[in-house]
């Protein structure tokens, strides 16, 4: 007959220490990793939110210069002065001219 023997293990001094640590890492890095990417996804959606916003206020800008250039041309303020009133007299004006 066999003696049903049993053998303990014995865990050498620091050796529950390296196997927690590596246990924290085998979880951590995962969840970090998961973590950072959520990051940068939300910081790349809120980059294209900013630009869609930069887009629609040149857009914007744009339509207002070309507004203000419509407007300061010399045919639609001649057509305002007519409008009310004022008209263009060509013999009031002096050409003044400097004489070197």
């Amino acid at each position: 007959m066999k003696k049903n023997t049993r053998r303990s293990y014995r865990f050498v001094k620091g050796e529950k220490f390296i196997y927690a640590v590596i246990f924290f890492l085998l979880v951590a890095v995962p969840i970090s990793n998961v973590f950072t990417k959520a990051l940068l996804s939300e910081s790349n959606i809120e980059v294209e939110q900013l630009k869609n916003k930069i887009s629609k206020q040149e857009n914007l800008n744009e339509s207002l210069g070309m507004q203000i250039d419509e407007l300061a041309s010399l045919d639609k303020i001649q057509e305002l002065a007519n409008q009310m009133g004022l008209n263009y007299n060509y013999d009031n004006v002096k050409v003044i001219t400097e004489n070197r």
